[in-house]
């Protein structure tokens, strides 16, 4: 199986987001999340997993994936592991 490149998580955070900017209401779920942007199982974790840490993301009580504000707030910065 030959390894697909992917572009750096920093790249994905801030497309991720301005996905969430651009598409005010945006619920996800986590497989549908994966389907939209194309990822793979463990990146979609991962991403999604930091932008709940940083508080740009809230994970609603049926598993869904929302935006935590409605107001413009900046885009997170990705943490460098």
């Amino acid at each position: 199986m030959s390894r697909i490149d992917l572009p750096p998580m920093g790249d994905i955070v801030n497309r991720i987001c301005s996905e969430f900017f651009e598409m005010p209401g945006l619920r996800l779920t986590r497989a549908q999340a994966q389907r939209l942007w194309g990822l793979d199982e463990r990146t979609t974790r991962q991403v999604l997993e930091e932008l709940l840490e940083l508080q740009f993301l809230q994970q609603t009580a049926d598993g869904m994936f929302r935006r935590a504000t409605d107001g413009r707030s900046p885009v997170p910065r990705h943490r460098v592991a």
